[in-house]
C-alpha cells in the first residue's frame, strides 16, 4: 500500500528503501543457508553480510543527512545536540543495532512477529502526534502485515520471517526512531530485543573472561528460560507482556518528555 499510495519524499522513501535493500541482503542469506543445508556451511558469512547491510545503512545515513537535512538529535536534558555529519555513522549504529537485535530476537514461533507489532503501533502513535501522518501510515501498514503474519507464525508456526524479515523490519524501525528522533526512547520500546541481545553479549562475553563458563545456560536469553523447563509458547507470551509493557512506557517518556 505504501509503495502504491503513501510515497512522501521527507517521509517514505527512506524507510521503504532501507527496507527493500536490508530484505534483499537477508534474502541472499536465506537462498544461501537453503542452499548450503547439510553441507556444513552456515549461509553466508558473517563479514560478508555485515558489510553488505552496513553499505544499506550508511546510504540511507547519508540520505537522511544530505537529502532530508538532519544534523541533530535530540536528548533528554540536552535537547538538540547538533553533531553535523557524524549524523550518518550515528544513523548507521542505530539502524545495524536494531536489525540485529530484532534478527536475534526472532527465535521462537511467534516471538518477533508479536514484538514488532508493538513497537511499530507505538511508533505509529508518535509518528502522528509529530504530524508525520504518511509515516504514522506506514507503521500501520507493517502492523497489519505483522499481524496477518503472527496469526500463521504462532507456535506450531506455518510460516517463518527468516533474515529476509527481521533484517527489513528491523531497519525500517531503526529509520524511523531516527526520522523521528527518538533515538532515547527505542531502548525502552525495544526492551527485549535489548534484553535478547545483551544476553548474548554477557555469554560471550563470560566465556572468553571465565575459561568458557557461560552466565546463561543458552543465549539468546529466550533459550535460557527454554532449558530452565519453561514451554517455548510461555517464553513467547511473557516476552509479548513485556514487549507490551516496555513500549507503553516508551510512550508515556516520548510525552513526558514532549509536554513537560
Amino acid at each position: 500500500m505504501s509503495v502504491f499510495f503513501n510515497l512522501d519524499r521527507g517521509e517514505t522513501w527512506l524507510p521503504l528503501a532501507a527496507m527493500f535493500f536490508a530484505g534483499l541482503v537477508g534474502l541472499l542469506d536465506d537462498f544461501m543457508n537453503i542452499g548450503s543445508a547439510g553441507k556444513g556451511i552456515a549461509g553466508m558469512q558473517a563479514k560478508l553480510k555485515f558489510g553488505l547491510y552496513s553499505l544499506v545503512a550508511v546510504a540511507g545515513g547519508w540520505w537522511f543527512f544530505d537529502k532530508l537535512d538532519v544534523t541533530s538529535l535530540y536528548l533528554p536534558f540536552i535537547h538538540d545536540l547538533h553533531v553535523g555529519w557524524l549524523i550518518i555513522p550515528i544513523f548507521w549504529f542505530v539502524v545495524v543495532a536494531t536489525a540485529n537485535s530484532v534478527n536475534i530476537s526472532d527465535g521462537l514461533d511467534g516471538l518477533a512477529g508479536g514484538l514488532l507489532s508493538s513497537s511499530f503501533l507505538v511508533y505509529a502513535v508518535i509518528c502522528a502526534i509529530e504530524g508525520k501522518y504518511s509515516l504514522a501510515a506506514f507503521c500501520l501498514t507493517v502492523v497489519g502485515a505483522l499481524l496477518s503474519y503472527t496469526w500463521f507464525n504462532v507456535h506450531p508456526a506455518r510460516f517463518f520471517m527468516g533474515d529476509v524479515g527481521s533484517f527489513a523490519l528491523g531497519t525500517a524501525l531503526g529509520v524511523i526512531a531516527m526520522q523521528t528522533n527518538t533515538v532515547y526512547i527505542l531502548p525502552i520500546i525495544g526492551l527485549v530485543y535489548v534484553m535478547e541481545t545483551g544476553s548474548v553479549i554477557i555469554n560471550r562475553a563470560s566465556r572468553k573472561l571465565r575459561h568458557g563458563k557461560k552466565v546463561f545456560l543458552s543465549s539468546p536469553i529466550h533459550h535460557h528460560f527454554e532449558a530452565i523447563g519453561w514451554p517455548e509458547t510461555k517464553v513467547t507470551m511473557r516476552f509479548w507482556i513485556i514487549g507490551q509493557v516496555a513500549s507503553i512506557l516508551g510512550l508515556i517518556i516520548f510525552l513526558l518528555g514532549r509536554y513537560a
